[in-house]
């Protein structure tokens, strides 16, 4: 649907009308946050024709002008991570739901900023003549699998109305399902020599029916999807991974949990795939000053499909130094996957290590994260080289064993074993950091982080 304009499917199109209503609203936000409900004002435009006729399957647009509640004050959404849903209530003359889901598409939106909604979409068949209101209700924001759900706190105002006419007569043709242009019947329309007084189908197969490009295609989501489809010999080099939520479980004196995401993409070099990994920004805090270079990443990928095993993939330092409370993002990850078998091989993020330097020459720190929740992010169509990965496994935990706290005695290894995948418990979006009460070494002495103090 082109500029959010609204459109009759089926019919001559008719004019379109577009109105904006306010309402204040309240948002749930996912109960894993610890955030509580959020008030705020939603403003809305609806598109949607303004005449119709019984029997008519019409498409209406909502547009976001502003979402009630803005991103928590705790991650960044990367681009093309939320996705909306609603409900257009159709009262008059005819009463209905009409359900309305919009695209996973939006830019980059940081802490605590506007969130920026896709445009909503939805169709309806309409039986009855009258006027016909349609009225914006509750709606849902999704971001990695976790659901933001905003209901009305009054009574809104009607943002459209449709006054739909009985079937047959005018200067429209009836049939809904000939889709003519905007000429109608007779023999002004296309194929007016074979009967251009029958308003039938001879009427209607000119280049204006189009219907199918209007049937709401491009709200498919097919920006969640992309990553999976490749072209293995078709001469396509590079390969676009889906985003996919991710949770991790680390180890003292790592943080307890992280919620992020993780999307892998993909460069064919010969028989052989460069892999480069991108993780949500900010997906936990610094629990202290720390210096350039001093948190490294690698992951384990898991290979799956006809292939099967594991590759690491690993992360420059960061590059500058952070003070306390910063939020902390990881670097893109990279590595190589030579195939080790013929067919389709996906790719999923696994195990997480981080590993921790705090000075020149001091002993690293080893923090490893197990992969709780994980999803395929890419396929590829591979052909099988020698050496490939094939039955191969890795841990991903780094190669150095570091001295962790003097409770933890793991500090040297991931556990073992890959990530299990298709978890499907919802993280909720936290500020994920050093939790109070843990311990970490700075310098060799032992500092333990609470919530407004440091004690030694």
């Amino acid at each position: 649907m082109l500029g959010g304009a609204g459109i009759l499917l089926g019919v001559a199109a008719v004019p379109a009308q577009a109105a904006e209503v306010s309402y204040k609203t309240e948002c749930i936000p996912p109960a894993a946050s610890g955030l509580g409900p959020v008030e705020g004002t939603t403003k809305v435009e609806i598109t949607a024709p303004a005449t119709a006729k019984v029997g008519d399957e019409i498409q209406v647009v909502w547009k976001f002008v502003q979402a009630a509640s803005k991103n928590p004050d705790l991650i960044v959404l990367p681009k093309n991570s939320v996705k909306p849903t609603g409900t257009l209530k159709a009262s008059g003359a005819q009463t209905a739901d009409i359900a309305m889901e919009g695209p996973q598409e939006n830019p980059e939106i940081p802490k605590g900023g506007d969130m920026v909604l896709s445009d909503m979409t939805g169709k309806v068949k309409l039986t009855t003549a009258g006027d016909v209101t349609l009225t914006p209700d509750a709606y849902t924001i999704t971001a990695y699998s976790t659901d933001t759900k905003c209901t009305p706190q009054e009574a809104v105002p009607a943002a459209a109305t449709i006054k739909v006419t009985a079937a047959g007569g005018g200067s429209t043709t009836s049939g809904g399902s000939t889709s003519g242009g905007t000429t109608t019947s007779g023999g002004t329309a296309t194929g007016g020599d074979t009967g251009g007084t029958t308003s039938g189908g001879s009427t209607t197969g000119g280049g204006t029916t189009s219907g199918g490009t209007t049937s709401g295609g491009t709200t498919s989501g097919g920006t969640t999807s992309g990553g999976s489809t490749t072209g293995g010999n078709d001469g396509q080099t590079d390969f676009a991974g889906k985003t996919v939520a991710t949770s991790f479980a680390c180890t003292s004196p790592g943080p307890a949990k992280i919620d992020s995401s993780a999307t892998i993409n993909a460069k064919k070099n010969g028989g052989s795939y460069d892999l480069t990994v991108k993780t949500a920004k900010g997906v936990m805090n610094s629990p202290a000053p720390l210096p350039a270079g001093a948190l490294k990443p690698s992951m384990v990928i898991t290979v799956g499909g006809d292939d099967s095993g594991s590759l690491k993939v690993e992360g420059p330092a960061n590059k500058d130094a952070l003070n306390t409370g910063d939020p902390v993002s990881l670097g893109d990850m990279t590595g190589t996957y030579k195939p080790g078998a013929d067919g389709k091989a996906t790719l999923s993020p696994g195990d997480l290590t981080i590993v921790v330097t705090l000075s020149a020459g001091s002993d690293p720190i080893t923090i490893p994260c197990k992969a709780t929740k994980t999803a395929v992010s890419l396929e590829l169509d591979v052909q099988k080289q020698t050496g490939g990965v094939s039955g191969a496994t890795t841990s991903g935990s780094g190669s150095s064993s570091g001295t962790s706290s003097g409770s933890s005695s793991s500090s040297s290894s991931s556990g073992g074993g890959l990530a299990e995948t298709g978890a499907n418990d919802h993280g909720g979006l936290r500020a994920l950091g050093f939790v109070a009460g843990t311990a970490i070494l700075l310098g060799g002495a032992v500092f333990t982080f609470l919530p407004r103090r440091r004690v030694r």
